[in-house]
């Protein structure tokens, strides 16, 4: 990103076209984050990271052969294996490495995911303006095998990833056995749910923002750089923010947190479509920041806490999945609202979600659970 949506419309893609060439990739991690996750708890996690890992790596030079609308799409839903098979088995990884400290542990793996998603837009607008889509392409293709031979060095041992790995189911069926326990296992944890639902609303409210937030700044009178602004003000506070959140989730628990983010973030999200100074805005944009790292930084640990150590890679899958419907869903509705009713209907409405989201986790998680001790 923004080189993905400039190279789309360079191969004659409309904007509807632009929306869904963005949104494939996470299409493909509504399908398979869990049963990566679950496979993860099967077999041990490395394999699947490493495959995970060759999927950042490689696939982006594959984009240097492109010359159809078709293909790319096509490329994109194969470019989703990369966060479909990485993204739930690296948390699984981590909550399984982190017991006393899982908050912090959280903390820091998704500040260096917040970390990327801050870079990554600025290399690549630096890209489009002083050089050529395949250089893009061609580094971000090199910093993906960066991170391979980074995968590839690392040992993880199977006590620390799955304890049924040293069981390893010999044929299918036994497998499916195995897979149908884990997710019935995790599917009836209300905790899990409860975090899931928290992470799927606030990342359909994120996909609000990335889809429609510049063009509600131009339409009020924006510049392209004061847009950035927002952005990069809303990354920059939740990268900051999320190992501080991580910690302190670890003393006083989950629970408080995950309402706090919550709910700043509907306060964020109902506040931006009424006003037009962009000092007001760039305000709203860090709120929704430091609401965003604590619910996804403390919610993805209480995913941890939650779910019983052989399942874990199952939990993950789960709470990756409902946050990709949320994030794939955002856009979608965002825009038919947006179309049919304005602007500040759609930003309620993911308020509204959030609001709702907020309910459900009180009610759902009665009793607190506390940080896991070792």
């Amino acid at each position: 990103m923004p080189v993905l949506s400039m190279f789309a419309e360079s191969l004659g893609a409309t904007p509807e076209a632009i929306g869904m060439v963005v949104a494939a990739s996470t299409m493909t991690g509504v399908f398979l984050k869990l049963p990566m996750g679950v496979l993860s708890d099967i077999i041990g996690r490395k394999r699947l990271l490493i495959v995970g890992a060759i999927a950042f790596g490689v696939t982006p030079f594959a984009y240097l052969l492109i010359k159809d609308l078709q293909i790319l799409l096509i490329l994109r839903l194969c470019h989703g294996l990369a966060t479909a098979v990485f993204a739930p088995i690296a948390l699984a990884t981590v909550a399984s490495m982190f017991t006393e400290k899982r908050g912090t542990g959280m903390g820091w793996y998704t500040a260096s995911t917040q970390a990327g998603a801050l870079l990554g837009p600025l290399a690549g607008g630096f890209f489009l303006d002083h050089a050529e889509f395949s250089d893009a392409f061609a580094v971000a293709g090199a910093i993906g095998l960066l991170g391979l031979f980074l995968v590839l060095q690392v040992h993880i041992a199977d006590s620390e990833t799955s304890p049924t790995s040293r069981a390893e189911p010999r044929d299918i069926k036994n497998t499916m056995n195995v897979m149908l326990t884990s997710v019935q296992s995790v599917i009836r944890n209300r905790q899990v749910l409860a975090a899931s639902v928290a992470g799927m609303s606030k990342m359909f409210s994120t996909g609000v923002l990335m889809a429609f937030l510049p063009l509600y700044g131009f339409s009020i009178g924006l510049s392209g750089t004061q847009i950035g602004f927002l952005f990069g003000i809303q990354s920059a506070i939740s990268l900051a923010s999320k190992p501080l959140l991580g910690r302190i989730s670890d003393t006083i628990g989950r629970q408080p947190l995950i309402l706090l983010g919550l709910a700043l973030c509907a306060f964020a999200m109902s506040g931006i479509p009424f006003n037009s100074e962009f000092e007001r805005l760039l305000v709203l944009a860090g709120i929704f920041g430091f609401g965003d790292a604590a619910v996804m930084t403390v919610s993805s640990a209480l995913v941890g806490d939650s779910t019983q150590p052989q399942f874990v890679g199952s939990g993950m899958g789960v709470y990756g999945t409902l946050s990709d419907i949320g994030h794939a869903s955002g856009p979608i509705m965002g825009g038919i609202l947006i179309s049919s009713a304005g602007y500040p209907v759609a930003f309620l409405t993911a308020a509204g979600i959030m609001v709702v989201a907020i309910a459900y986790v009180a009610i759902t998680m009665t009793r607190q659970v506390p940080a896991t001790k070792s």
